[in-house]
């Protein structure tokens, strides 16, 4: 170029870039700026450059950042999903997440409450808006239920069947959020109990909601536990231990049980052995948090528990997703600590995990275990 030329606008700068996202979203059938409801509405011409760089990091902050929209966000992740566009973009900051988390422990004792201060002590506000009657922060059962608060009780009473709950048992419950399941157990099956949780607003409204009852909430880290209980669950928590400590988190529970005790681990599941999350999940809202593959429970188990069952049923999570953004989308303007940003944010990582749930790319699994086998056999309840 001649010092007389002038250099190409902008625009003409990153029209590589444009024809390269063009390129990648054809096999998941995306259209820029077209006219389906799953196609990407491009605001900014800046943003192929920025998915080019980042990856999946990218995408969440840019769509937080306004740089484009979808009539139906969950639509358009799910189609990106399912064709694995996800897989041929990673971004550095994945790589950089996936050398961090093979480098050091990012659920040890000392970051264990990390999760709690920034996610779950949000606010009650927010997750009572949107969780429904039931504060239950984790997949609902949808086999004969019509709403949301029917597939959330049915999922708690579940959870009792398959432990065999009895009046006068002593139960734990391992990450209790806000005491929602220990409250159900103890109304419906007469049992006493524990619930620990990382997270002090959680606490503190368990305690409020479980007046009255034979439920002891604690802020209180997993590993600290060491006494005895009948039947222990655990609901929604195992995503954020990692897989550097599940041994540990399984000798815990070894420990707090009697020979003839169950266990019943609750948990979203990985197709795949990783030891990192998704660099947006990260950042935003699940930090440190990683997700288990069945190859990596069945070796944390190894001379610990005998797997008694395995069920999974994670196209129930993209219901109960679906029903949650409902809830607040409908509770948005009573909810004025929360900006626009906060609610686009939230939008993205409903939508993202509806789309996974949809896609089969990630499961939900209920797996109960006992520490010597049930004798005569496990019969598990439906």
């Amino acid at each position: 170029m001649s010092a007389t030329q002038s250099s190409p606008p902008a625009a003409e700068r990153i029209h590589p870039f444009r024809h390269w996202l063009e390129r990648l979203l054809a096999p998941a059938d995306v259209r820029i700026n077209g006219s389906r409801d799953w196609d990407l509405q491009l605001h900014d011409a800046r943003l192929p450059a920025r998915l080019f760089a980042q990856g999946s990091l990218g995408l969440g902050e840019s769509y937080m950042d306004r740089w484009w929209d979808a009539r139906s966000l969950d639509g358009l992740l799910y189609r990106l999903l399912d064709a694995r566009i996800d897989q041929r973009v990673p971004g550095i900051a994945a790589l950089l997440d996936g050398l961090r988390a093979r480098l050091f422990n990012l659920q040890s004792r000392s970051r264990s409450f990390m999760v709690g201060e920034r996610h779950y002590d949000l606010g009650n506000d927010l997750y009572s808006a949107m969780l429904g009657k039931r504060l239950v922060y984790s997949c609902g059962y949808w086999r004969e239920a019509r709403t949301l608060d029917q597939a959330q009780e049915a999922k708690l009473d579940l959870v009792c069947r398959k432990l065999g709950l009895q009046p006068g048992m002593r139960v734990l419950d391992i990450g209790c959020g806000w005491g929602e399941a220990l409250k159900f157990a103890a109304e419906r099956y007469g049992v006493s109990g524990v619930g620990v949780t990382v997270s002090r607003e959680q606490a503190a409204l368990a305690q409020q909601l479980c007046a009255g009852l034979p439920v002891d909430i604690r802020v209180q880290d997993y590993r600290e536990l060491d006494e005895k209980f009948d039947r222990i669950f655990s609901i929604g928590m195992f995503e954020h231990v990692g897989v550097k400590n599940y041994r540990r988190y399984f000798e815990v529970a070894r420990a707090c049980l009697p020979d003839d005790g169950l266990f019943l681990l609750h948990s979203i599941g990985n197709n795949i052995s990783q030891h990192h999350t998704d660099p947006w999940i990260a950042r935003y809202i699940f930090p440190n948090s990683m997700l288990p593959s069945a190859a990596q429970i069945a070796r944390a188990v190894e001379e610990l528990f005998v797997i008694e069952d395995w069920h999974g049923f994670g196209t129930d999570y993209d219901r109960t997703l679906q029903a949650w953004r409902d809830n607040v989308d409908a509770a948005w303007d009573q909810l004025p600590a929360y900006d626009e940003r906060f609610r686009r944010m939230w939008r993205f990582y409903l939508s993202g995990s509806m789309a996974s749930f949809r896609a089969r790319r990630i499961q939900l699994w209920q797996v109960v275990l006992s520490p010597r086998g049930v004798r005569g056999g496990y019969g598990a309840p439906r």
